[in-house]
């Protein structure tokens, strides 16, 4: 008889372990596959400037008038209109250029512009820190975040390391290029870009120039049909 009572609740409690376990519940799925987070949004470091600097807050650069001299070098160029002249602010003293902390810079030790909606830029100006003609910008390009037309003095170079879309003026033309990739801007070409992916996307940009400065167009390329189309057509997944 005693072993029958053995047996009965041996058997009730591997019923209980048993149901324990059904009751679990398991991990979601998703943590499994969930995608790191993205850069934070950054903010710009200037809201006002050195003395006379016309600074807009809310881009974090100094605002300057057009002037014949860029009037005239935009004609040899395009036919746009020059709405302003766009440069990074504050003063600033010249390292020495001494100790490694003069040349080794964090992303956090550059300045922070905002030249458009979901568009930022971390700019390593080269007057800034010791280079003679170099200047280096990281961007922060939200997915549909776009500079402004604009045109610079030098040429320019975009490098992208991740396999993001990012569509492209450059002159009159469309095109959309997918990373790794490295793209060429002419002197005083207008161009602009915007990010096609679903993740922020940070582009290196480079001049071959100790300044940071670039003329602003009135014209945006990527509200027309035919951009429209064509980002439509990007984005779709590769069959």
């Amino acid at each position: 008889m005693n072993w029958r009572i053995s047996g009965i609740a041996l058997m009730l409690g591997l019923a209980l372990v048993v149901a324990g376990c059904a009751q679990a519940p398991a991990p979601p799925a998703a943590d499994a596959h969930a995608k790191p987070a993205g850069p934070p949004e950054p903010t710009v470091t200037h809201t006002t400037g050195a003395p006379g600097e016309n600074v807009d807050a809310s881009h974090g650069e100094v605002m300057l008038s057009v002037t014949e001299e860029a009037r005239q070098r935009a004609a040899q160029h395009h036919t746009y209109k020059v709405l302003e002249t766009r440069r990074v602010p504050g003063p600033f003293s010249v390292p020495e250029m001494k100790d490694v902390k003069d040349f080794a810079l964090s992303k956090s030790d550059l300045d922070v512009i905002h030249p458009g909606p979901g568009e930022y830029v971390h700019v390593m100006e080269g007057q800034r820190h010791g280079y003679q003609n170099l200047t280096i910008g990281i961007t922060w390009t939200a997915p549909g975040g776009a500079p402004p037309m604009h045109t610079h003095r030098g040429e320019e170079s975009h490098v992208l390391l991740s396999g993001q879309k990012i569509m492209y003026a450059l002159g009159d033309k469309l095109f959309v290029k997918e990373g790794p990739y490295m793209v060429n801007i002419p002197p005083g070409v207008p161009h602009c870009f915007t990010n096609l992916d679903s993740e922020v996307a940070e582009l290196v940009v480079i001049f071959p120039t100790n300044v940071w400065e670039y003329d602003v167009v009135d014209y945006f390329p990527f509200n027309t049909p035919e951009a429209k189309k064509m980002m439509e057509e990007a984005r779709k997944p590769k069959s």
